[in-house]
This record gives C-alpha cells, structure tokens and sequence, in this order.
C-alpha cells in the first residue's frame, strides 16, 4: 500500500514514545484511524464513548505517568468535545498532545457543514497550536508540538485536514519563487533541563529557613519527583508536611513527617500546623486557597514558573527553579533544627 500522511504523524508519535491514544473515530479522522490500524504494533488505539472522556483519559495518563498524554477528535463537534478535558491538562499543568480533524483544504473558508477552525477555537488552551499544511512537515510540527508541551507543562494541538490525511506521505507544497524553503529536519528528543536558583538566593532562603522556630511544609505536585529530598529538608528543619491533593504522593501519609492533605478534604493536624508556624516552606505548590495558609508567616517558595512565585501569599524568598534540582542545592545550606517541639507536637495531633 502506498504510505499515506497520517502515518507519518503515527509513527513519529510512536517514536516519542507514545504507546496509547484515546478517541473516537469520525468522518473527519478516517484518514488518522487508518494510520493508527497500520501501526497497531505500536500504538495503541483506545476507544472511549464520548470525547470528553479521550481528553480526560489522555490528561489522567499524563498525570499518573509523568509522559505525553495523546487523544484524538473528528472535526467540529467531536474536537469541541475535548475542551473540558483539555482545561484541565491547561490548569494542572500536564503535557497533553490533542490530534483532531478539519474540513478539507479545498472546503475551508465555505461554511463546509461542522466547519468549525479548532485551531482557533483552542488559542486559550495551548502552549502550542498548529494545522498541517502540507504532509512532508508532520514530523517537524509533532516534533515541535511535543517538546512545547513537555517543556510548558501544558496541552499543544494539532489539526490536520481530512484530503491531506489519505494524501502520500512525500507530498510536498509547490516548489518555486522566493518562498521555497527546505523541509524542517528535526528529531524526536528532548531533554529536561535542571533549572535552580541563584546562589545568593539560596543562601537567602536557607536564612529564612533556619531562623524559623516552627517550619511547616506545604508540598504540592511539583514535588511528586523528589520524595527523598523532600524528606530529607523536612527532617533537617523538624518540619511537619502537609500536601495539596495533586502532591498528595509526594509522601506517604503514614510517613512520621507528614500531618495528611490541606483544605476543604484536609486534616486536623495540618490545618493547625499551618495556624501555628512562623514559616512556610511551599515546595511546588500554586495552592489556590489562601483562607487555608497562614497569615503572617515568613515565607519560601519553590516555583519553576518565576510568574506563579508568590501568587498566594507573600514570599520573601522565591526560588525559582526545579524542585529536585533546587533542594539539593537548598539542602547543604540549611542547619538542623534540635527543638523538635512543633514536629512532635504535630505528630501527637496525628495520633489523636
């Protein structure tokens, strides 16, 4: 059989590693389901019964695994129907891939029936947002699409017209005029860069930190991928832990140091903690409700996002940087506190 474009885009998922895609098949994707039917043997297609369910299972996978959720629409209604799942990889800060279908080429731009511009529609929701234009850049643009969402931790879209889908794989534009331009070559890599703070700021933290009598830590989901230093700070500075509930794995809640979750579904012991401190150690956490943290403590934060520092409550130290990479900087500098009074008292109120 002659290779078509929508193989393209299936194998270079397939060799990013993506092992499932959720969905529902439609006219405006039969080219896609083609592409998924040739390569079964390497990437799985899950059917769903409705597409919200794609987006949410494709986000729940990102979540639970730390890699690339993928799901898949036909065009206008059924790409509609991803929204509410793709907010939410948007709002949680998830790498999501969103793969859905668009008119023809020839149609675009005639109130063709169900044309609705998904690329458009979805400009509040993506870090990256692309159509196809011609087949031979699929493996650039899925390239580009999946290290966006990787690196910004958010959803990226791609649209590709239902004639290109079946069109053959080496299809290029018109070739002639100032214009012509060779075909990206890329490839599908991408590494996580260990982004941590300046030294003075560290130092300045670790001061913060150490003068504190009774340090409580707030751990959120950005601190799931660094359990052992996130212990490690927590033991040195007698700190009891308290987690949001995406952090709520960062450590287990029979763990001696942590006082369970914070909030609406919180626990005692937390919410005291927090009511008691003198400081406030947020490790990857934008926990959203303020009338939870305490009112008049110092305060660290951990944030790889520089414009979500300090968002909720005061902070006179931001770090910004990753939170592994920043604790082991942060860890040498920081002094063991011996009055264990708070921590035990903490750990008491757990008990009860």
């Amino acid at each position: 059989m002659e290779r078509i474009a929508s193989e393209l885009l299936i194998e270079r998922l397939a060799d990013w590693g993506v092992d499932t895609v959720f969905g529902l098949p439609g006219d405006g994707i039969n080219g896609i389901m083609e592409g998924l039917r040739r390569h079964k043997d390497r990437v799985r297609f899950f059917l769903v019964h409705h597409e919200e369910a794609a987006a949410f299972m494709a986000t729940g996978y990102a979540k639970a695994t730390g890699r690339l959720g993928v799901c898949l629409a036909t065009s206008g209604p059924g790409g509609l129907h991803l929204i509410n799942g793709l907010y939410d990889a948007k709002l949680d800060h998830v790498p999501v891939l969103a793969v859905t279908g668009v008119q023809s080429t020839s149609q675009l731009g005639t109130e063709y029936q169900q044309e609705v511009h998904l690329d458009r529609v979805f400009m509040d929701l993506c870090v990256y947002n692309q159509m196809f234009m011609v087949p031979v850049s699929i493996p650039a643009l899925v390239d580009i699409a999946v290290r966006t969402a990787m690196s910004r931790k958010g959803v990226a879209h791609l649209t590709f017209p239902v004639d290109m889908q079946e069109a053959p794989a080496d299809l290029k534009s018109y070739e002639g005029g100032l214009g012509t331009a060779r075909v990206p070559d890329t490839a599908p890599v991408y590494t996580q860069p260990r982004v941590v703070p300046h030294d003075e700021d560290l130092r300045r933290a670790a001061g913060v930190l150490n003068d504190g009598k009774k340090v409580v830590i707030l751990a959120g989901v950005g601190a799931l991928h660094a359990r052992d230093e996130l212990v490690a700070a927590a033991e040195l500075l007698a700190a009891p832990v308290v987690k949001t509930l995406p952090g709520k794995a960062a450590i287990p809640d029979d763990h001696p140091l942590s006082m369970g979750g914070i909030g609406l579904l919180g626990t005692r012991p937390s919410e005291e903690a927090m009511d008691d401190c003198d400081t406030v150690f947020l490790i990857g956490t934008n926990f959203p409700y303020t009338r939870f943290l305490p009112d008049k403590a110092r305060a660290v934060q951990i944030e790889r996002d520089p414009t979500r520092a300090g968002n909720r409550m005061p902070v006179e130290v931001p770090l910004v940087g990753d939170t592994r990479g920043t604790l082991e900087e942060l860890i040498p500098l920081l002094r063991r506190n011996n009055n264990r009074k708070f921590l035990g008292s903490a750990q008491e109120e757990k008990k009860k």
